[in-house]
């Protein structure tokens, strides 16, 4: 493709350039500088282009090419799905496979790498030499090399408006919302807010754009303006006092006194398993890193050395922080959540369960459909969701690393529990008329979480979630803001924003109540103690329930993200949960056949 004189374009989006004439040190002009192909390429050149895409596109029915859309020969494009939208451009030595979809006006320079499930926004522009990267391999058999393992595969949205300096890499899972910019160098471990400016490893939020308390401008819904500048700022002060506060947080909490030295949820606690995964959960939210009492690793290798390697269940520690020598089994429910939350927290730091969790997985459908007819469903329906939990949390380990018979556990348990699903509650089992909707509602949080939510798969109905979520968060007896405690907050915050990713119902009365919530919320914190699990209030204190501690803490900024994305303000934050509280699937079921 020859440079030559400017070619007058009729309809120009900038300014024009002039053109050198071809010399010896320019002859692939275009395949560097792609933008400038329709506007400064000879007809001979413009014919070839098209006539290379129209090959392609008869061959490649996932192939869909718009106006104007120029892909340098010089590109290796191994996708099974592209998408190009108008005036989009793939330069030399781009490296594109899998699923890439781009809207009008992106550029993918040269030597850019753009693999997995990636969607591109309007106005994209990316810098040579960054790579897009939404997939992992799994590391959870030390026994098999890594290369031999499962890929997962989160994918990677990027909002419109981007911009994408030189260098950046962005991991599989991550979110930039509209008008962010990625500094040159950035690794984007985490969501991005939309107008933010990013930049370092691990990216952290420089400067803004567009400032954060413009709902418009940011690309959030306009439930976000709503809000008010007031709820924003807040946000905004919560999380830089926390951030500051954190380090401090985790020493009360921190016992050297301990085998190897060990978290306790706070001071004089008992020693405990899941003290030592919300620690990593609290140090990767707010810090991006794990705790800084012990190394990642051999805080990684603890947890998966306390793992049973015949039921891939981890018992409770004893009073002196010793694992139990009682054998656990699937009845076992601290075991059961400790499925969840040591599962998390191993995966948060990068490693993973050595063994599948066989006490769950290792059953034959017969038992559990057997111990889900069994489960207690009227009254205390609570217990039944968290067991359930803990079933689809083993099989989201289980899947991936394909244990035998995993896949059809799975559909096994999703089968009955679609076809269980109460249409008038869009949930399962009943209330007693002692305590409300509170154990449907939290009982539904618990088996929606490990299973529709966990594997991506749609509610059966959306609707009536909302309504009957809606209805529970007006009793005074749980939600009065001196009554509130972190599992009530979470298990309304969590169906209503699950549901809201189907349906629009009701939404002006889901924003209006996540506001109350949230501003609550903001004002449980203790300075340099963090969260209670029960709000703190004149009338409550002196109950241990209102003591900061690490679960408190954890659970509560986990509410907090949910409650602000909700009303759109999320990006705010700057964090987002990657451990039991994540807002996204953790595994895509996998296809048939």
């Amino acid at each position: 493709m020859a440079v030559t004189e400017t070619i007058t374009d009729p309809t120009p989006d900038r300014p024009q350039p002039e053109v050198p004439r071809t010399h010896a040190f320019d002859v692939q002009h275009f395949d560097y500088s792609p933008w400038e192909f329709w506007r400064h390429a000879d007809e001979d050149a413009r014919r070839a282009q098209l006539e290379l895409q129209a090959e392609v596109l008869a061959t490649h029915p996932g192939w869909s090419l718009g106006e104007r859309v120029f892909i340098s020969e010089q590109a290796s494009v191994q996708a099974q799905v592209l998408e190009l939208g108008d005036r989009s451009y793939v330069a030399a030595h781009a490296y594109l496979t899998d699923e890439v979809r781009a809207g009008r006006d992106c550029t993918i320079n040269a030597f850019t790498v753009v693999r997995g499930r990636i969607t591109l926004g309007d106005g994209v522009r990316i810098g040579a030499h960054t790579s897009l990267l939404a997939f992992n391999h799994t590391m959870t058999d030390p026994d098999l090399e890594v290369f031999r393992q499962p890929i997962t595969s989160r994918g990677i949205t990027i909002g419109d408006d981007v911009w994408i300096g030189s260098h950046v890499v962005v991991l599989d899972g991550v979110t930039v919302g509209d008008k962010a910019m990625l500094a040159a160098g950035a690794v984007v471990t985490k969501d991005v807010p939309a107008g933010a400016v990013v930049g370092g490893n691990p990216a952290r939020v420089l400067r803004w754009r567009v400032p954060p308390a413009d709902g418009a401008a940011t690309g959030r819904p306009p439930a976000a303006a709503a809000a008010g500048s007031d709820l924003t700022e807040r946000l905004a002060a919560f999380v830089e006092r926390a951030r500051e506060q954190v380090p401090q947080v985790l020493d009360r909490s921190w016992d050297p006194s301990l085998p190897d030295g060990q978290f306790v949820d706070r001071p004089g606690a008992r020693p405990s398993v899941r003290a030592q995964c919300d620690a990593i959960e609290i140090a990767d939210l707010f810090l991006a890193a794990a705790p800084s009492q012990l190394p990642a690793d051999v805080q990684g290798e603890r947890l998966a050395g306390w793992q049973d390697a015949g039921t891939g269940l981890v018992a409770e520690l004893d009073g002196t922080g010793r694992p139990s020598t009682t054998p656990p089994d699937w009845h076992d429910g601290t075991a059961a959540y400790h499925v969840l939350c040591v599962g998390y927290a191993l995966d948060v730091l990068g490693s993973g369960f050595p063994h599948p969790v066989t006490a769950f997985t290792g059953r034959s459908g017969t038992d559990l459909v057997e111990k889900l007819e069994q489960l207690t469903w009227h009254g205390r329906v609570w217990g039944s969701g968290a067991w359930i939990d803990t079933v689809g949390t083993a099989l989201r380990w289980d899947v991936p690393r394909g244990v035998p018979g995993a896949e059809t556990q799975l559909a096994t348990v999703m089968g009955w529990m679609h076809v269980r699903a109460d249409r008038r509650t869009g949930m399962w089992g009943s209330p007693d008329g002692t305590e409300g909707m509170l154990q449907v509602v939290n009982g539904f949080y618990r088996a929606s979480r490990g299973t529709y939510a966990q594997f991506g798969l749609p509610l059966p109905h959306p609707d009536r979630v909302v309504d009957t979520t809606l209805a529970h968060a007006s009793d005074p007896r749980w939600f009065d803001p001196e009554r509130q405690n972190a599992c009530n907050v979470l298990d309304v915050a969590h169906p209503l924003w699950l549901a809201g990713k189907q349906t629009t119902h009701r939404r002006e009365e889901v924003v209006a109540l996540a506001t109350r919530l949230l501003g609550d919320a903001l004002g449980h914190w203790t300075d340099h103690e963090g969260f209670g699990f029960q709000a703190p209030h004149p009338s409550t204190r002196g109950l241990p329930a209102t003591v900061p501690g690490l679960q408190g803490t954890e659970m509560w900024s986990a509410v907090i993200w949910l409650l602000a994305d909700l009303v759109g303000l999320s990006g705010v934050l700057g964090y987002r949960p990657r451990g039991v509280h994540r807002p996204e699937p953790a595994v895509l079921v996998p296809p048939v056949g």
